[in-house]
């Protein structure tokens, strides 16, 4: 997983170019596309070429947010915590998160009006 800390895109973008450019079979090919970048003072302008769009493709396509821990099953929110609590609902998700609801489910269960006494 990536540990870049970027301060400046355009450098980002042009030090991603010069990766990626030598390895480009036909750096003479027709531009499909430009990607311009501002940053504070500065400014660069990439001009793509079929490689170079398609390896900026698959390195954006191949990203992954450290933040992404999936989805709450309950509400489909994003923002679940380091622990798998979904930040909008509440709802604890994982093995422990599942043990707990089955828990409570119980108790919920046991507790519920009418419900007969559990021999102990």
């Amino acid at each position: 997983m990536s540990t870049y800390r970027v301060t400046d895109p355009v450098a980002v973008l042009r030090d991603f170019v010069a990766r990626v450019a030598p390895y480009d079979p036909e750096p003479a090919a027709a531009p499909v596309g430009v990607v311009d970048v501002r940053s504070g003072g500065e400014a660069a302008t990439i001009t793509l070429t079929p490689h170079l769009a398609r390896a900026l493709a698959e390195a954006l396509a191949g990203y992954r947010d450290r933040a992404d821990r999936g989805g709450c099953a309950s509400c489909g929110s994003r923002r679940l915590d380091e622990n798998l609590h979904c930040l909008d609902c509440g709802r604890l998700h994982g093995v422990l998160g599942q043990v707990i609801a089955e828990q409570a489910e119980r108790v919920r269960l046991r507790d519920a009006p009418g419900a007969a006494e559990a021999p102990r």
